[in-house]
């Protein structure tokens, strides 16, 4: 969307962040450096250090606690800071530190005043700041400490509250390891207070001690005794407050001395502390903002955008998660800007799960060079989001896996980003996904939101609505997003999913597996069968007498029927490559194995596109993988759990899916033989018509036929005028004025210039509708010599049989034949009968015979009249190898024509005769004989020459 402007325009990384001079160890606040005054300006500056912090509202409750106990006003006397590593535990400590020392004036420090006013506080008074650090102590090395040596943290307490003077109090006690009364402890604090003692990884002191072991710090016991009465002493100096910092997990607490050491402290603090958890998780948005950020002026423009972002959320709301449909989300989108919410909730849900992720510390190195690396590139994105993490880039996928267990690089570098991972090759070769770098902003959301595992989540992986709230930006499609997440669930070696849930593991999924077997099968014996049975499910036999899917030549047959061939997939055909296809069906139409075809004009072929077939082939060989692999996993010959079993028969039957889609996409070109009829002669060559059939018709054979009808390749309803043309142009000449139907038709099997009838019944129909008038033809059931038999013009005939016998007669030569038969005009007046006469001779003996009304019997047949032909005899001899089928034909066309009509007798006899001069052996001769009196035979007999 143009109006809106990128998060680059509007938010600015701070300094060090924009130039990438940041040190990992500043986010790692230090309160002993900063009390040493070594550390980094944002820390060691109190003015800057509260101008990058963001007082969250536990923060403040506890920066107001300590105001009103160093003013004397109440307040807690200790508090303990027990947070998540890296939960905010030393960076609240130095906000304390920085407040209770007073070394720049109150009105600097950004957003102290107001707690400040709260508290009712008008002057805070400077206080005494012990910092004790436990990571920095030693048990059995004592420090120099001007001219004493301080050994105990009690002795450290003492010095830094007031130097050798406050030492010489409590010597003794350091000296000897034991520990000070709290009494002592209560005089001692009270003389310098206010103050405030910061105790930061206490408890990584005290494990240091052994309990049987006497060190020059102590004994375990004495500094735990030393806790006790620090904090009772505390009770009793009403200016005077003590922070302690606790781990919140066994696993911070290190070892079993250390997990002991916890549980003991935790016991003592209960008994006066305030226990404060500093962090909450939406105050993290502004904490990082603050830490990486300048300060953001243009709220307008932020505005415009998480408004955009908000709308797009609830315009396609069942796209999204649930809580995006809420008016909140806008408010979270605001608060989080530039960074998406969905960075944080992942980071501090489930990374912070992880355990050395410190939260907001490793929320900060992590942000800090993304922000730094899609500063440097250019990164034009609205809202910096999951699918924004330039994980191509080896300085941020490092710090990302750094916290994950092995394995996760070739994970990132294979699958997800870089020059060499799958989704940068497919954005490559689909302009579609590459122009929103839709593969790639998906990865980076799934990887984001699965790496750490699932421990917040009953279930594995994250849904596709979160991967979408992760990548889609305003102004784009929601359905390219989702396309590339189906895409890159069918092609990475990384990537799992399960019912709408997606998630990267180190373990390869069976994607590898199925690519390794890919390999084992053989073009010839696995995948052309595997593509057949495909093309044989796809094209149904339909309109077609016979389907022949990579059929050799010799076994199609040479008849009348009309045969679709499917030709293999290496004759592909294409507008640029038509040679492979043509050439092979030239072969098809030539010869019949090693003899000619003749019937020629009843081929049509179906041909592979040249640019679909290795994609066809690529896609059985998947399904060929996916179906060894479930076979195997179901013989139990592999092992796999129940996930991954049932992901492999999904993934099965998604392959099938997609090889059926491709096979239409492929097979998808009609290739139709035809020789051109110009200048009065026809051409010698076979020219090829080519049709596209419609990939996407659910019967594809019904496609075809509608193809073949449309473009006339194929003539399933014939008008009588186009077969009297047909006959004028080829049949009928100045020396033959009819034509057998039976040779016309088998000329139209033949000839590929002639019209390419779908069927014989097509001729029938055409010759019944043109016999009803005498434009087009005459008919006649035979020729003897020059008469024709049972001729018919004009006069309409039904059940006619298209064979050698009928004939189509030219119209002008029906008419001269027909005028020809006419019988001569009598009187219409008849002479008068004898009535005695018996008819047999005319009175006058003339020999003509006159029939009155009431001759009673047959009248006399006319002079001149044919004789009627009342029996018909045939004998035809029968090849044995194809008698059944021949047999069955004779049925049909001569049989059938006596069985129809009634009061026909029919009379059936069949010969066989069979030599062998080697003779015939006793169980054959046996088997005929006993066949032969089943089957009724009159005869069965065998014979010696």
């Amino acid at each position: 969307m143009t109006s809106l402007r990128p998060w680059r325009e509007i938010a600015v990384p701070h300094e060090d962040v924009l130039k990438g001079t940041f040190q990992q160890a500043e986010f790692a606040a230090d309160l002993s450096r900063v009390h040493k005054g070594t550390a980094s300006p944002e820390y060691r500056d109190p003015a800057l250090f509260f101008k990058r912090t963001y007082i969250t509202e536990g923060m403040r409750l506890l920066l107001d606690s300590v105001v009103k106990r160093i003013t004397g006003q109440g307040g807690d006397p200790v508090i303990q800071l027990q947070t998540a590593f890296g939960g905010g535990k030393t960076h609240t400590m130095l906000a304390v530190y920085h407040l209770a020392r007073g070394a720049v004036p109150v009105a600097d420090l950004q957003g102290i005043p107001p707690i400040l006013d709260a508290a009712g506080v008008i002057d805070l008074p400077k206080a005494r700041v012990v910092v004790i650090d436990g990571t920095k102590l030693s048990p059995n090395m004592p420090e120099t400490r001007g001219n004493v040596r301080v050994r105990t943290m009690w002795g450290d307490l003492a010095w830094q509250l007031g130097g050798e003077e406050a030492y010489e109090r409590i010597r003794e006690a350091d000296e000897s390891g034991t520990s000070p009364g709290k009494e002592t402890l209560a005089a001692l604090i009270a003389q310098y207070s206010p103050c405030v003692i910061l105790i930061d990884e206490l408890v990584a002191y005290i494990r240091q001690f052994d309990e049987k072991t006497r060190l020059a710090g102590g004994t375990y016991d004495s500094n735990i005794t030393f806790m006790q009465a620090l904090t009772e002493a505390l009770k009793a100096v009403p200016t005077a407050v003590l922070l302690a910092s606790l781990p919140e997990s066994d696993q911070e607490a290190g070892s079993q001395r250390g997990v002991n050491a916890l549980r003991t402290l935790e016991h003592y603090f209960a008994r006066v502390q305030a226990l404060w958890k500093p962090v909450a998780a939406e105050e993290a948005f502004e904490i990082v903002r603050r830490r990486l950020f300048a300060d953001i002026t243009n709220t307008t423009a932020v505005e415009s955008v998480c408004r955009s972002f908000a709308e797009l959320y609830i315009a396609s709301g069942a796209e999204f998660p649930r809580e995006t449909q809420e008016s909140r989300y806008y408010q979270r989108l605001f608060k989080a800007y530039p960074i998406h919410p969905e960075i944080f909730d992942r980071l501090y849900e489930d990374w912070s799960s992880l355990e050395n992720f410190q939260r907001t510390r490793g929320v900060l190195k992590l942000m800090a060079k993304v922000i730094h690396r899609l500063w440097k590139d250019g990164n034009n994105d609205y809202l910096i989001m999951p699918g924004s993490l330039p994980l191509y880039d080896g300085n941020t996928r490092n710090e990302a896996i750094y916290y994950l267990p092995p394995g996760w690089d070739p994970v990132v570098e294979r699958d997800i980003d870089g020059d060499r991972a799958e989704t940068t090759e497919i954005e490559s070769r689909d302009t579609r996904f590459g122009s929103v770098q839709a593969c790639r902003r998906v990865a980076r959301t799934v990887f984001l939101g699965s790496a750490p595992g699932t421990p917040n989540r009953m279930m594995q992986g994250i849904e596709q609505e979160r991967v979408l709230l992760g990548s889609v930006q305003p102004g784009q499609q929601t359905s390219v997003y989702r396309d590339a997440l189906h895409r890159l669930s069918d092609r990475l070696y990384y990537l799992n999913s399960t019912e709408n849930r997606y998630w990267f593991d180190t373990r390869p999924n069976l994607r590898r597996e199925m690519e390794e077997r890919k390999k084992r099968f053989d073009e010839k014996e696995d995948v052309l069968p595997a593509i057949a049975e495909g093309v044989k499910k796809a094209v149904t036999k339909g309109i077609f007498d016979g389907i022949h899917t990579f059929t050799q030549s010799g076994d199609i047959p040479d008849d009348s029927a009309l045969r679709l061939i499917v030709l293999p997939p290496h004759a592909h055909y294409g507008k640029r490559e038509v040679q492979m296809a043509t050439v092979c069906a030239t072969e098809y139409l030539k010869r019949r194995g090693d003899q000619p075809r003749h019937r020629q004009n009843r081929l049509i072929f179906l041909a592979a596109d040249a640019d679909n077939v290795r994609l066809l082939t690529d896609h059985v060989r998947s399904m060929l993988a996916w179906e060894s692999i479930v076979w195997d996993y179901k013989d139990k010959r592999i092992v796999l759990d129940n996930l991954m079993g049932d992901n492999a028969a999904n993934s099965l039957e998604i392959a099938r899916r997609t090889v059926a889609r491709t096979i239409r996409e492929t097979y998808r070109w009609l290739l139709v033989p035809v020789q051109e009829f110009e200048g009065g002669r026809v051409s010698p060559e076979v020219a090829w018509e080519d049709y596209s059939i419609n990939p996407g018709a659910e019967r594809p054979v019904e496609e075809i036929e509608r193809v073949l009808k449309e473009n006339e390749a194929l003539i399933t309803e014939w008008a009588p005028i186009h077969l009297a043309n047909q006959l004028k142009r080829w049949s009928w000449t100045d020396e033959t004025s009819d034509m057998k139907a039976g040779d016309f038709w088998e000329n139209t099997c033949r000839y590929l210039y002639l019209p390419r009838l779908l069927n014989r019944d097509v001729l029938k129909r055409t010759i019944e509708a043109g016999a009803d008038t005498k434009d087009y033809f005459g008919l006649a059931a035979g020729k003897d010599g020059e008469k024709y038999i049972d001729f018919t013009f004009g006069k309409g005939r039904r059940s006619i049989v298209v064979d050698d016998s009928l004939l189509l007669i030219e119209p002008t030569a029906a008419t001269a034949y027909e005028e020809s038969i006419r019988p001569p005009e009598t009187s219409d007046t008849l002479s008068p009968v004898d009535p005695s006469s018996d008819g047999s001779e005319a009175p006058d003996g003339s020999g003509v015979v006159t029939v009155g009304p009431s001759s009673g019997g047959m009248a006399p047949k006319p002079p001149g009249a044919q004789p009627v032909k009342t029996r018909f005899y045939g004998r035809v001899e029968v090849d044995p190898i194809t008698a059944k089928m021949t047999f069955s034909q004779i049925v049909d066309e001569v049989v059938a024509q006596f069985t129809s009509r009634p009061g026909t007798a029919v009379a059936i006899k069949i010969e066989i005769s069979a030599v062998d001069t080697k003779g015939f052996d006793e169980n054959l001769q046996r088997a005929v004989r006993e066949n032969g009196t089943l089957l009724k035979f009159k005869s069965a007999e065998f014979e010696m020459e």
